[in-house]
């Protein structure tokens, strides 16, 4: 079915690509919402994969899974954005992840939190978030990648466009340096 779609696609039918991108729409947003810390990118940056993924769908020649490739494409844009954005501060999480605004329980799973879970969660994710966005964005991409979403070292390295060795490189890097900022926000706060 996704082979019809993307066959489809190709040839500039806009109602089979709509069809194709309405499966990983979720997986792209996530994607840009964790690089990104914070709901707006992420919109934008989902929004932008998709227009890029559909002008140059004709390019795509199936030498790896669509997810592959349009993960890519998410990726280089979040990398593109965070370019733009370097000079700025990225404290907009603090902004986003509010509980009054309800945006808090779209991530929490189906049964019913207490109010303390749902703060002390929120917290948690803040802290995490915060935490992820001081790492750079090599080491960003493969913790999003491998350890949030849950792709395949193999996925990853053709996502990244890197090699085998470097991913598990830097995703034992960045693992390491996470560890170690939140060992020392727990002995500072």
């Amino acid at each position: 079915m996704e082979d019809k779609l993307i066959e489809l696609s190709q040839k500039g039918n806009l109602d089979a690509f709509e069809k194709l991108i309405m499966s990983y729409e979720r997986k792209i947003y996530v994607i840009a919402y964790r690089f990104m810390g914070n709901e707006h990118d992420a919109k934008d940056l989902t929004q932008e994969t998709f227009i890029k993924a559909f002008k140059n769908i004709k390019s795509f020649r199936k030498e790896s899974s669509f997810s592959t490739w349009i993960c890519r494409i998410a990726s280089n844009a979040c990398k593109d954005e965070l370019r733009k954005i370097k000079r700025k501060p990225c404290d907009s999480l603090d902004e986003e992840v509010n509980v009054d605004d309800g945006y808090v329980y779209k991530q929490i799973e189906d049964k019913r939190p207490t109010p303390e879970e749902i703060y002390e969660s929120a917290e948690l994710n803040k802290y995490l978030q915060q935490m992820l966005n001081e790492l750079n964005s090599d080491y960003r991409m493969v913790i999003v990648l491998r350890d949030i979403e849950g792709y395949s070292y193999e996925e990853i390295a053709e996502i990244t466009n890197v090699s085998l060795g470097t991913v598990k490189s830097r995703l034992n890097r960045a693992r390491k340096e996470l560890k170690e900022k939140i060992s020392s926000g727990k002995k500072g706060g």
